[in-house]
């Protein structure tokens, strides 16, 4: 299915393209369209592949460290009658529980890059238990969705974002958001349960997912009681803090375990270097592609056709506005702050479709981006319903997003 998608944005693009150059006399497009794939090529690796050798070497050193030290072993027994159940494949007590624990951590706390390495090692991980290696297995599949999905608690960079233009209440957005993000998320857990027939009813599952509801809830009630300063200081010291105390925690398990810290920390630092380079041609070719699509004006085409068709039937097109950024998410997710930012100077912050842009960027994740990462990263070929997943999962989160927009600030 990624084969025909990634065919699609150069064919899609070309004919758009031409059409302009031909038909309309826009010339310049070609040149525009040739320019985006040198520019994002170089970006590919530059701007992703090669910063992220730096973090990924740190963190997998890091997870090493956790391994030796145990934690994430007590990690996976905790998580681990629910995750026996969202992922069977999974034997029990195996480190790749709490190695997909420390990842989803991190996506909640908005800490993307510990998220990425600590994703890429608990990918690896999966891919050992995976019979099939060329073919994504049904734990990869639920993984990917739920990373997809792109549950964050503290989005500090949308806010950070409205505050540097000028909106009264940066914050208001924070509750929405939550709600936005949390469909997107149960639905990737629901349509993949559904493909694989899971249990979802189950009392362990319905257990953790109330639990983790009720969290949510209560941090979302919290936070809205601060002050934009207060809720900016919260967020801070709450992520930074739990990173800091898992990084200290690893070491100090591993010393008390009397484990060699350094050498270990080099033993997994090692595949820091080899990881970035294997995602290098996935990385240049998805955003390529993307880039190409994006200047030949063909996302623009959809956005004013949508807005048409949308006239037809109701005068409520103000959520139009700010679709360009749900368009370019899955696509893009500098694509997609840029189109959030755009939006935001064009109507302004406190905009209606100013604050839809922001829910939108935060309700999802980066589907394509994500796929061709860690896909790519340990050589799987064949996604399977990965794609479908992850497009319904957005969809969700889009929908959720008008519903609550209009809720709250219509």
């Amino acid at each position: 299915m990624f084969n025909y998608i990634w065919a699609g944005f150069f064919i899609v693009a070309l004919i758009v393209g031409a059409a302009q150059a031909i038909f309309m006399g826009n010339t310049a497009i070609l040149g525009d369209m040739v320019n985006s794939t040198f520019e994002m090529a170089e970006f590919s690796v530059m701007s992703i592949a090669l910063p992220l050798c730096g973090v990924m070497t740190l963190w997998l050193g890091l997870m090493n460290i956790g391994e030796k030290a145990g934690a994430i072993n007590v990690m996976s027994r905790v998580v681990g009658p629910f995750f026996s159940k969202l992922f069977p494949e999974i034997p029990k007590g195996h480190p790749a529980s709490g190695q997909l624990v420390m990842n989803f951590s991190a996506n909640l706390l908005g800490l993307d890059n510990a998220a990425t390495p600590l994703g890429l090692k608990a990918m690896q991980s999966l891919q050992d238990l995976n019979p099939k290696k060329d073919t994504a297995s049904n734990a990869q599949i639920m993984f990917l969705a739920l990373n997809t999905s792109g549950l964050t608690i503290i989005p500090v960079a949308i806010l950070a974002q409205r505050a540097i233009l000028g909106a009264a209440n940066p914050t208001d957005v924070f509750v929405p958001l939550l709600i936005s993000t949390y469909v997107s998320t149960l639905s990737a857990i629901i349509f993949v349960g559904i493909k694989q027939r899971l249990n979802l009813l189950n009392w362990t599952v319905m257990g953790w997912l109330l639990g983790l509801s009720a969290l949510i809830g209560g941090m979302c009630w919290w936070l809205s009681t601060l002050s934009r300063e207060g809720m900016t200081l919260a967020t801070n010291i709450i992520s930074n803090g739990i990173l800091l105390i898992i990084m200290v925690g690893f070491i100090a398990g591993a010393l008390v375990k009397k484990v060699n810290v350094f050498e270990a920390f080099i033993e997994g630092a090692k595949g820091g270097f080899e990881t970035s380079v294997k995602i290098i041609p996935y990385m240049v070719g998805t955003l390529v592609g993307i880039a190409v699509f994006r200047a030949s004006g063909a996302l623009g085409f959809i956005t004013d056709g949508l807005a048409w068709v949308c006239g037809l039937f109701t005068e409520r097109t103000e959520w139009v506005d700010a679709m360009p950024t749900a368009f370019m998410k899955p696509l893009s997710g500098s694509g997609a702050k840029a189109m959030m930012v755009e939006c935001m100077k064009t109507f302004g912050p406190d905009s209606f479709a100013g604050r839809l842009s922001c829910l939108f960027q935060g309700a999802a994740d980066t589907t394509f981006y994500i796929i061709a990462l860690y896909f790519g990263s340990v050589g799987v070929k064949k996604t399977r319903y990965a794609i479908g997943a992850g497009l319904f999962a957005d969809l969700m989160g889009v929908i959720a997003a008008i519903f609550v927009a209009y809720l709250f600030f219509f």
